[in-house]
């Protein structure tokens, strides 16, 4: 039976590092994934980055137009394991937290809490001010997870590339670890 691909969407806030790496280790684990990518996204992703958003297209199995409502993430009946928007912008979680589906990551994330499918928030955001905090709130009584793209020091990591792979590896682990008693194919094959 294939895996089912798990769905990421990435906005226009700043560390579009945190998404490449992330698509790059589902890469590496063998684990499908179909992208998303807003408008600002890709922008600032270039910027960022240096790397065509093209590049995205060697990670992911599909890349959807922003846009287009008419494809299986706009869709309840859509098989995803889940989604993942990282970065996620505060403009983006306060769409997801209002119900609003101004794009497809929108719709998309409002489809994965409306089925009771695992969504995780990957925020990038400093220092957040009340809205922004009654809008995860409103999220994570929703059942989504938030969870803030925060590295940690622990490790002691000598570069920023293995704080970034630290905190990527964290989130594949909160996602597929078989210990996590949150693991999401475990929920899903209860």
């Amino acid at each position: 039976m294939a895996k089912r691909a798990l769905l990421v969407g990435i906005t226009g806030a700043s560390g579009s590092i945190y998404a490449y790496r992330f698509l790059q280790r589902l890469a590496e684990i063998d684990h499908p994934a179909e992208v998303i990518v807003s408008e600002v996204g890709k922008k600032v992703f270039k910027y960022e980055t240096g790397i065509p958003v093209e590049n995205l297209l060697k990670f992911a199995r599909k890349v959807y137009d922003p846009s287009d409502f008419f494809t299986p993430p706009a869709s309840g009946s859509s098989s995803y394991l889940g989604m993942v928007v990282i970065p996620c912008s505060m403009g983006t979680l306060s769409a997801v937290a209002n119900g609003s589906s101004i794009n497809l990551i929108h719709r998309a994330a409002d489809v994965m809490l409306k089925e009771r499918k695992p969504l995780i928030l990957v925020i990038r955001e400093s220092p957040l001010n009340l809205i922004h905090i009654e809008n995860m709130l409103k999220v994570a009584r929703a059942g989504g997870i938030i969870f803030p793209a925060m590295p940690s020091f622990y490790g002691r990591p000598k570069t920023l590339d293995e704080l970034i792979d630290q905190f990527i590896e964290r989130l594949i682990q909160f996602i597929f670890a078989n210990e996590n008693p949150y693991s999401w194919d475990k929920l899903l094959n209860e």
